[in-house]
């Protein structure tokens, strides 16, 4: 990016690359008006949306988050201003990625632009604290947390939980700091070892252990604030990185005999709990998200993630007649059709 009197970006529009192309050209090629502006920290993820936007005909432009410089007094690009900002940016080699989402998408909406998922919005995507703080102010049943800050104190803190328990980190994703523990002297050793993980704030969660009544859990995705559909996820693999992205597949995972990902038809628009999460959307202005809840085995129906940055599973979009990536490209095509409106374009 450099300093010019357009934004400084690396841009190029995405119905024009391949695949596996470069994500841009020459940092200081015009960037493209009256288009969709997604800000983004892993090209990987983007295929399903390159593809999802051309067959709508809207045009992608993609931006490169973590890179570069910003004028912040020369105007943003016209058109929409999309941020797929992702908690676990920094593993792959953008750990400036959060503050230049946090920043362009202040930039602009200073400017007027249609902002979706904007600033506030990557402050809750980067912290699992702000979406527990929010979670539990709307009455939703969260796991027991608590967030300690650095290392020292962890072994304390912990001892006021009952073992077994879970490690998380604050900024997390990709299943990052998640450990079982079973007993206080197997933590105790982890905190005192080589092989503890820093949380990339600093700030490592301790959580109560929850049992599921099924070996599973669902995930509810939004599109514009509304439901599109829940996806049920099979966990018993145990792992703790449940990614449905095009690029999270793993080779032979379709000779499975139960897909690890599909679809919960008895869950709709109609369901209460769907409802209460559509109308938190709403509050918190978010408007695109996947909410991730779980059924334990005493009756609770604890929500713990809400996630920003929604990838999709592609056997689960192969199945429907409108994909998720098909109605994101639909509503911000519609977002940028109004843009050009009120532009006169």
């Amino acid at each position: 990016m450099s300093a010019s009197p357009v934004p400084p970006v690396s841009v190029v529009p995405a119905v024009r690359l391949a695949p596996d192309a470069p994500a841009a050209p020459s940092p200081r090629e015009r960037p493209v008006d009256h288009a969709v502006h997604v800000l983004h920290d892993n090209p990987e993820w983007l295929p399903p949306f390159r593809r999802a936007f051309e067959a709508e005909g809207v045009p992608l432009v993609e931006w490169r988050l973590g890179e570069g410089s910003l004028d912040l007094d020369a105007q943003p690009p016209r058109g929409v201003i999309w941020s797929r900002l992702s908690a676990s940016s920094h593993t792959r080699s953008a750990p400036l990625a959060k503050d230049a989402a946090r920043s362009i998408t202040a930039w602009a909406a200073s400017w007027g632009r249609r902002v979706v998922n904007g600033q506030h919005v990557a402050d809750l995507e980067v912290s699992k604290v702000l979406q527990h703080a929010q979670l539990r102010r709307a009455g939703f049943d969260v796991p027991r947390t608590l967030a300690v800050f650095g290392r020292e104190g962890l072994v304390e803190a912990a001892e006021g939980f009952r073992a077994p328990f879970l490690t998380k980190h604050n900024q997390g994703g990709k299943g990052l700091g998640v450990r079982r523990f079973d007993d206080h002297a197997a933590f105790a050793a982890y905190v005192s070892g080589d092989d503890f993980e820093d949380a990339a704030d600093g700030i490592t969660l301790l959580q109560e252990l929850l049992v599921a009544d099924e070996p599973a859990i669902t995930r509810a995705e939004f599109v514009g604030g509304e439901f599109v559909y829940a996806v049920r996820v099979d966990t018993s693999g145990g792992a703790f990185e449940l990614c449905p992205a095009e690029a999270c597949a793993v080779p032979g995972e379709d000779d499975a005999a139960e897909p690890m990902f599909r679809i919960r038809p008895e869950v709709t628009a109609r369901t209460p709990l769907i409802g209460r999460y559509r109308a938190l959307l709403a509050e918190l202005g978010i408007e695109i998200a996947g909410i991730e809840y779980m059924t334990t085995v005493d009756g609770r129906t604890v929500t713990y993630d809400l996630n920003t940055n929604t990838n999709y599973n592609p056997d689960v979009e192969d199945s429907l007649e409108v994909p998720a990536a098909r109605r994101i490209a639909r509503y911000l095509g519609t977002l940028l059709r109004e843009e050009q409106a009120a532009d006169g374009a």
